[in-house]
């Protein structure tokens, strides 16, 4: 495959996710300031459960069609029915247990919004295998106008039903109508459809490779969401809202940057799997590229986090700051993880991608388990020690496969990294001025801008010089059309 269509792909995807995230976060701004924090505290404890279900639909199978050299029809229709019947299932199951679930937060209020929001199962299994063909054809272009579509009108209709009063409500039809209208305008611009076609062998030989994804993910997922359980349980539906809305802000980044790659990053090694020399190219610049990008971002939040959260959510979020810087810090090595695990995948080595994610659950869980009771902190800066030591194992297998290990992967980063720290310790002072949030958040965002693209140009940092030389040729063509659409 070609640089320019992986280009073009990851500029729509980026785009989809630019617009959708961006359109979710001013909503979820205006909505904090209607709603109170207790209200996002109690949808957070079952949009848990939901995440942990929705693993069984997104994750696997739809990787396993990615994977596959020559996917063909028989397999997409057979995954889509397969998927179908599992999402049946699981809503019933929800369904039933939801008296159980609003027992063990001792709400019994909960029963019905668990019920009406776990709907969104059986509507996210009918999108499932249209993303993995859209992934698989690399037709990014259809994600934008499907995602942007149903965000905007969920957005809407969040804010209608907050502003008369709806409560938790208005985030459960928002989460309904957006994951509605994504899959009902994914059908539409998406040619393909299931035919009557089904063959257990083929189930079989996608569920091989497919399931030791699907168990991985299901670890990952698990164990990411078993701290909000913990948080909801043991102390407060308050301090689970700051712990949740301080990832608000480096999830924003996360999904819009690194989960852009991701999306191109799989089928593209997918092509190159018999080229370990060609994976590795495209790790490597994953990595250095990820990290030119995250490094600034992410760091300069976590010095701006104070005023930002005041001038947008108002003083009564205050209290989600420290989770944010944590979690900052913790987003920051995301290109390290992202590209290293799809190589992996890209490899077919889904045994060896299993046993990593269970070394890393073991580590974290010995870490959640020594944290949990000295509070909602020490849980945050559990993860932080994860991460680092997450970096490490899911690097440690491509030392053999590539011959790109670790530390090679640390001395890529370093010159990113010690501008972005140059840069946060010059901005972050100007906090202490006696001025107002507004005039604090400009002055740190073109100081900071100001020195890291100051330090990367006189440094030669080589992955700020790749996207420098992409961003001027994007901006070079899109000159010449103009030109020649006024010629014409």
């Amino acid at each position: 495959m070609s640089n320019k269509k992986v280009v073009n792909n990851f500029f729509w995807r980026f785009a989809e996710r630019v617009g959708a995230q961006l359109v979710t976060f001013l909503v979820s701004v205006i909505l904090a300031r209607l709603l109170e924090p207790e209200v996002y505290g109690n949808i957070a404890l079952i949009t848990v459960f939901i995440t942990i279900l929705n693993v069984f639909i997104d994750s696997g199978m739809a990787n396993a069609l990615i994977q596959k050299k020559n996917a063909d029809n028989i397999d997409f229709s057979t995954v889509f029915y397969f998927n179908m019947t599992v999402c049946c299932i699981l809503y019933i199951a929800v369904y039933l247990a939801a008296p159980v679930i609003a027992a063990f937060y001792e709400n019994h209020s909960l029963i019905p919004v668990i019920r009406v929001l776990s709907l969104t199962l059986i509507i996210s299994g009918l999108k499932n295998v249209q993303q993995a063909y859209v992934s698989r054809t690399m037709q990014f272009k259809k994600f934008f106008f499907a995602t942007l579509g149903g965000t905007v009108g969920a957005a809407a209709v969040g804010i209608f039903l907050a502003y008369r009063g709806a409560g938790i409500w208005a985030l459960v039809a928002q989460q309904l109508f957006n994951t509605t209208v994504d899959t009902i305008v994914l059908w539409f611009t998406v040619k393909w459809r299931p035919q009557r076609l089904f063959q257990f062998t083929r189930l079989r030989t996608l569920f091989t490779y497919g399931s030791k994804l699907l168990v991985s993910a299901l670890l990952d997922t698990v164990y990411n969401n078993i701290r909000q359980l913990i948080i909801g349980k043991m102390y407060s539906s308050e301090e689970l809202a700051y712990f949740n809305r301080g990832k608000q802000f480096p999830n924003l980044v996360i999904t819009n940057i690194v989960t852009s790659i991701d999306s191109v990053l799989l089928p593209t090694m997918s092509m190159e799997q018999d080229d370990s020399l060609r994976v590795k190219g495209m790790t490597r610049r994953a990595i250095k590229t990820g990290t030119c990008v995250m490094a600034p971002i992410m760091i300069g939040l976590a010095c701006c986090a104070q005023p930002l959260v005041r001038l947008i959510l108002t003083e009564k979020w205050i209290e989600a700051v420290p989770f944010m810087r944590i979690m900052c810090i913790c987003a920051l090595f995301y290109p390290i993880h992202t590209a290293n695990l799809n190589a992996i995948k890209a490899m077919g080595k889904s045994n060896l991608y299993l046993r990593m994610e269970i070394s890393k659950k073991i580590v974290g869980t010995i870490l959640l388990l020594t944290t949990m009771w000295f509070g909602v902190y020490a849980l945050a800066y559990s993860l932080l020690v994860e991460s680092v030591l997450a970096q490490i194992i899911n690097s440690w297998p491509n030392k053999k496969l590539l011959d790109y290990g670790y530390s090679d992967q640390v001395r890529d980063i370093v010159p990113s990294l010690l501008i972005s720290i140059g840069m946060g310790v010059c901005i972050y002072p100007v906090t202490l001025l006696k001025l107002s949030d507004f005039p604090v958040l400009i002055i740190q965002i073109l100081l900071g801008a100001t020195i890291y693209i100051g330090g990367c140009k006189l440094f030669k940092v080589e992955a700020f010089g790749y996207l420098w030389i992409y961003v001027k040729t994007l901006l070079k063509n899109k000159q010449i059309r103009k030109e020649k659409d006024e010629e014409k």
